[in-house]
């Protein structure tokens, strides 16, 4: 598809538009007034239901093996789990999960 520069920019400016829009209905309309305590307990568990949604395909079809499942990635989401559990603690996990894949990559040879 061939596009001018124009319907390029208009895109860039719709998309600018709609963006600044979904923000600002979040933070300009609600902006210091405080939330209904239900809607902050809600608002906790977003990063506990997002993140595994970003990083379960990287870990099961990662496009670095032509989406076949990879024994270093899943032992190093393995660590990660299994340190960020025991540890309490989110960066202790991902340390180790980079620790554990730099590693078996390494040995594997696959690096």
């Amino acid at each position: 598809m061939n596009y001018s520069s124009f319907e390029i920019w208009t895109i860039i400016a719709v998309m600018g538009i709609g963006t600044f829009l979904i923000r600002f209905s979040f933070l300009g309309i609600i902006g210091d007034r405080k939330m209904p305590d239900w809607i902050l307990r809600h608002l906790r568990y977003t990063p506990v239901a997002v993140l595994p949604g970003l990083v379960a395909p990287l870990v099961l079809w990662p496009d670095a093996t032509g989406g076949e499942p990879d024994p270093a990635r899943l032992l190093a989401a393995g660590a990660t789990l299994l340190v960020a559990w025991w540890r309490k603690n989110l960066l202790w996990g991902v340390f180790a999960g980079m620790a554990t894949l730099i590693t078996v990559q390494s040995v594997l040879g696959t690096i």
